[in-house]
């Protein structure tokens, strides 16, 4: 066949699958692939796909293999197989050094000016851009947060990001920031938690060295506060506040604030604060989705040295919730692999998380009354037939959820859930409890059951 322009064809193709994708997907997986060769064989075309890394590869084959097929067949017209493997694009090396990006496009700067600059103004240096994975969840709070590390002070000011516990909202705040001072590393920053904010106030009235602390934060480039709710109540830390918000947005300067729950929920919080909040961009994120667990489980393994397949991947993301505890999860792993010399195989790394369940998920303060209860009406379920000897799908996969739940929720004994269930032997309740760790790795539907459980519970 005739010689074909790579870059071109998938480029056309991306351009082709951008429409039929979400754009969490198509910035997650397919901007990581690339067209590494193209030959004809036969009459058939056969495509070889590059992916940077096997998770990606995994995740690309598994779920769009055939809508690839299909556009790449329409565009040569003729039949076209797929082959998958692990290929960094050559050039993407160029691309990072040499030509960057225009949101990190800049002059080259000493790494050591860089490491004072994020030291002095206390942002975390692994909070990039680079290392957050988007999804649907985040998406709206991850393109904020780079039109402003484009803009300071200009696209969105302030910037109000809110959520729960560990599910990024710091993260993209100090990749703001980092993205700054790759820049100008004289870029006056100052990231604290609210707490910091108001201790300073503290002791600035202590002291007598009020007009320090007021110089400090208010001639600045960019402020960044995490956890601003603790400020409400405190009214001269409120006051101080309010004096030093007007002073770095009126001279252009760009703040980030992040909090558990929006302005409007904030209580004791002064109106004219609130109102300030609330005339800049606010946004949430929610607590990640299956495939976003899997990207950070990636992310924070790489980061580690560790290499995982695409189903510890999967187990891991399908059993731990938020992207703190996963960072946990992998710091725990890495100890293993390191010191305890463990082999990462499917087994051991299940075992690790069912200790894990077993020590940090009895939390719920309910009887097992409550939780057949829950369970039954949760799939609309008789407890005479939850509890009975009825095998149907139907039944028995509740039952089976009813006994996970008894066990890593409540923490009772296996002999004692299973009398509590029928009168069931241990074993048949041991089976259940792995039966629905397992799902949970790979069913979204398992997953989203044990959240709405939990929830009711």
């Amino acid at each position: 066949m005739e010689t074909v322009d790579k870059d071109k064809v998938w480029k056309d193709t991306l351009e082709v699958l951008r429409v039929s994708v979400s754009d969490a997907t198509f910035g997650t997986w397919l901007t990581h692939t690339h067209l590494s060769d193209v030959k004809e064989t036969g009459g058939r075309v056969v495509c070889e796909i590059g992916c940077n890394s096997i998770f990606v590869k995994s995740q690309v084959e598994q779920r769009y293999f055939g809508l690839i097929q299909d556009t790449l067949t329409k565009q040569f017209e003729k039949p076209t197989d797929l082959t998958f493997i692990v290929k960094p694009r050559h050039e993407e090396k160029q691309v990072i050094t040499n030509t960057p990006s225009p949101l990190f496009d800049q002059p080259k700067i000493n790494q050591e000016e860089i490491n004072l600059a994020t030291r002095r103004s206390n942002v975390r240096p692994s909070f990039t851009f680079e290392k957050f994975a988007v999804s649907g969840s985040n998406q709206l709070a991850h393109a904020a947060a780079e039109a402003i590390a484009q803009s300071p002070g200009n696209a969105y000011n302030p910037l109000f990001i809110w959520g729960g516990v560990g599910v990024g909202k710091s993260h993209l705040m100090h990749a703001v920031g980092n993205s700054m001072i790759s820049k100008d590393t004289n870029s006056k920053i100052i990231a604290c938690t609210a707490e910091d904010f108001t201790n300073d106030i503290v002791d600035g009235i202590r002291n007598k060295t009020t007009a320090e602390v007021r110089k400090k934060y208010r001639k600045l480039d960019a402020l960044f506060i995490d956890d601003i709710q603790f400020i409400a109540g405190k009214d001269t830390a409120q006051e101080e506040f309010f004096h030093t918000f007007n002073a770095v947005t009126s001279a252009g300067g760009q703040v980030i604030l992040t909090s558990d729950r929006p302005p409007s929920e904030i209580s004791k919080l002064e109106e004219r604060l609130r109102s300030r909040f609330e005339a800049g961009l606010i946004v949430d994120i929610a607590p990640p989705d299956f495939e976003l667990r899997c990207a950070i489980v990636q992310i924070k393994a790489e980061e580690r040295g560790i290499k995982i397949n695409s189903e510890i991947v999967q187990l891991i993301a399908g059993n731990i919730d938020s992207a703190r505890a996963i960072q946990g999860f992998i710091v725990n792993l890495f100890t293993q692999v390191n010191f305890k010399k463990l082999e990462l195989t499917y087994d051991a790394v299940q075992s690790i998380l069912g200790k894990g369940n077993e020590k940090n998920e009895r939390v719920i303060k309910s009887n097992p009354e409550d939780v057949i209860n829950i369970v039954s009406k949760y799939y609309s379920v008789g407890k005479k037939q939850l509890l009975g000897e009825s095998r149907a799908r139907p039944i028995a996969r509740p039952r089976q959820m009813l006994m996970y739940l008894l066990k890593t929720q409540l923490g009772i004994p296996y002999q004692e859930v299973g009398r509590l269930i029928g009168g069931r032997d241990h074993t048949t309740v041991m089976h259940a409890v792995n039966k629905i760790q397992e799902l949970a790795s790979s069913s979204v539907d398992i997953q989203e059951d044990i959240r709405g459980i939990k929830k009711s519970l």
